[in-house]
């Protein structure tokens, strides 16, 4: 067994750290609640072929 990762696992990888880099700042600023329904949603999105809602621009 080679212990070189393969590019598809070096992408992997990337993937993997950003999402964790973001949950971390997502827990930080808003608590775990709010991190893990983000990341469900995420899911749901991807699980129904479906792409989330543009988010409405705040009116100052």
């Amino acid at each position: 067994m080679s212990d070189k990762l393969s590019e598809e696992e070096i992408s992997k990888d990337k993937y993997f750290t950003e999402i964790s880099r973001i949950s971390e700042e997502m827990i930080k600023d808003h608590g775990k609640d709010f991190a893990m329904g983000a990341l469900v949603m995420a899911a749901q999105w991807i699980a129904q072929n479906q792409e989330p809602k543009a988010q409405k621009e705040a009116v100052a």
